[in-house]
C-alpha cells in the first residue's frame, strides 16, 4: 500500500490503540489533529534514501515496543523483500508533530530503514527523537502512548 510521504491519512477515520500487556483492551476515537503519511512503502514505487541517526532507529524501535496502534487481524507483507522470508506488519505508529499533525507510519517503517535504506522526511526524524519514551513505556492502561487521546475516546474495557 503506498501513499507518498506527509500526503493527509486517509486509510481510517478513526484510531484505535490495544492495550500491549492484555492484547485486548481498546480506545478509539476520530481525531482532531491532522495525520500525514510517512513510509508507506511499496515496490515499484520510488522513496527517498539515505542514512538516518541510530538515535533515532533506537528511538523508533522502542516506539514501537510500547506503542500498538490500529492493529489489524491480517499481516501485510514487505512487498520490497524476496518472497521468501519478507517481514511482515499488522499495525501502524503514531507520531506527534508540531500543534496538530500527527505522523502515520506502517509498522514496518523501521525494517524499511534498516533493510531498503529509507530515509523519511527529516521533520519525522526529529519528531521521533523529541518522544519522551520513558514516559510512554511507563503508561498503563487505560492511558495509551500517545498525548492526544480526547477524553471522550471509546473505550472496550472487558
Amino acid at each position: 500500500m503506498f501513499y507518498e510521504d506527509l500526503s493527509e491519512y486517509d486509510y481510517q477515520d478513526e484510531d484505535a490503540f490495544t492495550d500491549r500487556e492484555s492484547g485486548f483492551y481498546a480506545l478509539w476515537y476520530r481525531p482532531a489533529y491532522t495525520r500525514l503519511n510517512i513510509g508507506w512503502l511499496e515496490a515499484g514505487k520510488p522513496y527517498s534514501t539515505g542514512s538516518v541517526p541510530a538515535a533515532f532507529v533506537a528511538k523508533l524501535k522502542a516506539v514501537q515496543d510500547v506503542q500498538w496502534m490500529n492493529v489489524c487481524l491480517g499481516l501485510h507483507e514487505c512487498d520490497l523483500c524476496p518472497e521468501e522470508g519478507a517481514p511482515e506488519g499488522n499495525g501502524e505508529v503514531r507520531i506527534p508533530g508540531e500543534a496538530g499533525i500527527a505522523y502515520a507510519a506502517p509498522f514496518l517503517i523501521t525494517h524499511y530503514i534498516t533493510a531498503h535504506g529509507y530515509r523519511p522526511p527529516q521533520v519525522f526524524i526529529d519528531a521521533v527523537l523529541a518522544v519522551d519514551v520513558d514516559a510512554w513505556a511507563s503508561t498503563r492502561w487505560p492511558d495509551v502512548p500517545f498525548p492526544w487521546v480526547p477524553d471522550d475516546a471509546e473505550r472496550m474495557l472487558e
